[in-house]
């Protein structure tokens, strides 16, 4: 859960350093005050994308940075998985924003790209404004409801899994099926291709030997004239450098016994004459084997033009490439051959699948029905305590064709009335009843979702009297279990229950308008209530009033 927020220089907001506790808290403050930049930051530390108009005016740069106690969270192997250091008792987002547009985000103190502060955020705090309201139309948004309160992620990944087989086996079906036609329509041409690729008897690697073998027989006369000039240098009748080196040799032997430095080197002569002797029988050998046939050479010619044909025709570069096309077209025309078995092949495999993702579609529609029935149960239970006696709630879920997220269609139906027909909630129900409903939902969503931190911006909206105090018992029950909710109202019935109050003011200063929040005292929560109640002008009725709503004698 939030334990601190530290703020430097965002917005209206000069330096702030609030700490924050467990619990039911509350923040009020005058419309205007700053309320809604408090959430701003917050917004900054959940990810959300940086706004250079966000930085105080004059000021080079500013700085959100939040501390959780993340130790109740089972938080770990997202730490670990991430590479990033874990402190269940402190963990820190930060997050800085330059005047010249950068922004950098933070991990306990390491640098995170902010996909992943985003993702650690969303896991941190739920922040419930009034624009979220809207998504009760939204069918993905009760749907989502729905899975939460079920605890059926098992059961979702499962039917995903099982749909996204099926979905890759239904795109191969109509690929091979388009394959086939297409082939079909071109199968004359193919055959053409494939007997002339056939008749060509392709070898990899062919090429290039045939052209280092066209390339020597081009040039026989030359290789001949220099391999024979070098065996008759090395080996040769006429002052051949054996006979020379031999007689040299035998010269240093007769002087090593009253010159015995020279044995070791008449010794590596010995050697060389050796080796310059095999040298010289294989390069005689070489001038026996290299010899210019007039046949052989048109023979690699044709061949080599062939092959260039073939390159030229298919605009392709080499041999390999040549053969790759041809087992592609054999290929081509094995589907077309064999068509039919393959498409019955392919069929088959996707109907596995599609009944694997039914059954899993129906057991996860079974999952849904119950939580249904139990959402609808808790709702208008939790609606009349909040002052709707004859509502009429029901989750309608009706089937549809298999989609990513199931076979399910939702709608959630509404009535305040017992003698008004169920319509969808969105339709019916006034700003005061949807923000019910809402607080409703997210409180049981809250007991099945274990998320530390949960904030309500007015959540009160069209509402007030008894219903905003069983409103704030709802809130207040919420951050009993090792969670924080925070209500930011402008109701004092609300702001009474708050075990903890917070107030948001601003000032005018010769710097301009600053925004400051405190955190209350007994006897300065007293007063905030009372202005609540009364306004600026605080009176002894008013005072008695918020005494009465804070329990106090």
């Amino acid at each position: 859960m939030l334990t601190q927020l530290y703020i430097k220089n965002f917005a209206l907001i000069d330096e702030l350093d609030m700490d924050f506790r467990s619990g039911f808290s509350v923040i009020t403050g005058e419309t205007g005050a700053g309320k809604s930049i408090i959430l701003g930051a917050l917004g900054l530390v959940m990810g959300q994308r940086a706004d250079v108009k966000s930085i105080k005016h004059g000021a080079e740069k500013c700085t959100v940075e939040a501390h959780f106690d993340i130790a109740p969270y089972a938080l770990e192997s997202f730490f670990d998985n991430n590479d990033l250091d874990y402190d269940a008792k402190d963990c820190i987002i930060r997050r800085e924003i330059s005047a010249s547009g950068k922004s950098r985000a933070f991990i306990n103190d390491a640098p995170a790209p902010l996909s992943l502060v985003k993702e650690l955020g969303e896991r941190l705090i739920d922040i419930h404004s009034q624009h979220q309201n809207l998504l009760l139309n939204k069918e993905d948004f009760q749907l989502n409801v729905i899975d939460l309160i079920a605890q059926n992620a098992t059961q979702i990944a499962e039917y995903s899994e099982a749909y996204n087989q099926y979905k890759e086996a239904e795109k191969a079906l109509k690929q091979l099926e388009e394959l086939i036609k297409d082939n079909k329509e071109r199968e004359d041409y193919l055959r053409f291709q494939h007997a002339e690729l056939e008749e060509a008897k392709l070898e990899d690697g062919q090429q290039e030997a045939l052209e280092q073998e066209s390339e020597m027989m081009s040039h026989a006369e030359d290789i001949k004239a220099a391999l024979y000039q070098a065996v008759e240098g090395i080996d040769g009748d006429n002052n051949g450098m054996l006979g020379n080196l031999h007689s040299y040799v035998g010269r240093l032997h007769d002087i090593e016994d009253i010159y015995p430095h020279v044995k070791e080197l008449a010794e590596r002569l010995d050697n060389c004459y050796i080796e310059l002797k095999d040298i010289a029988q294989d390069l005689s050998s070489q001038v026996e084997d290299v010899d210019f046939d007039p046949q052989r050479l048109d023979e690699i010619t044709q061949r080599l033009n062939t092959i260039y044909s073939l390159e030229k025709k298919y605009r392709l570069d080499s041999v390999a490439q040549l053969i790759a096309l041809h087992n592609d077209i054999k290929q081509q025309l094995q589907h077309i051959d064999n068509g039919e078995a393959d498409v019955e092949e392919c069929r088959k495999k996707m109907e596995q699948w599609l009944t694997v993702c039914q059954d899993k579609a129906a057991k996860l529609t079974t999952v849904r029905q119950k939580s249904a029935q139990q959402i609808e149960q808790q709702l208008k239970a939790m609606l009349m305590e909040l002052g709707i006696p004859k509502v009429q709630f029901q989750i309608a879920l009706t089937p549809k064709e298999l989609s990513p997220n199931g076979c399910d269609k939702v709608s959630f139906l509404f009535s305040a009335n017992t003698n008004t027909a169920l319509q969808p909630v969105s339709q019916v129900a006034s700003g005061g009843e949807i923000a019910r409903v809402m607080l409703s939902l997210k409180a049981m969503i809250s007991n099945a979702v274990k998320l530390p931190t949960i904030i309500f911006d007015e959540i009160d909206t069209g509402v007030s009297g008894r219903v905003a105090e069983k409103m704030a018992n709802i809130m207040a029950d919420m951050g009993k279990t090792d969670r924080q909710v925070i209500a930011i109202t402008h109701l004092p019935q609300i702001a009474a229950l708050g075990s903890t109050h917070y107030m948001v003011s601003k000032e005018e200063t010769e710097q301009g308008t600053v925004s400051h929040m405190s955190l209350l005292q007994p006897n300065e929560r007293i007063n905030e209530i009372a202005k609540m109640l009364s306004g600026s002008d605080v009176s002894a009725a008013a005072i008695d009033n918020a005494k009465t709503l804070l329990g106090i004698q």
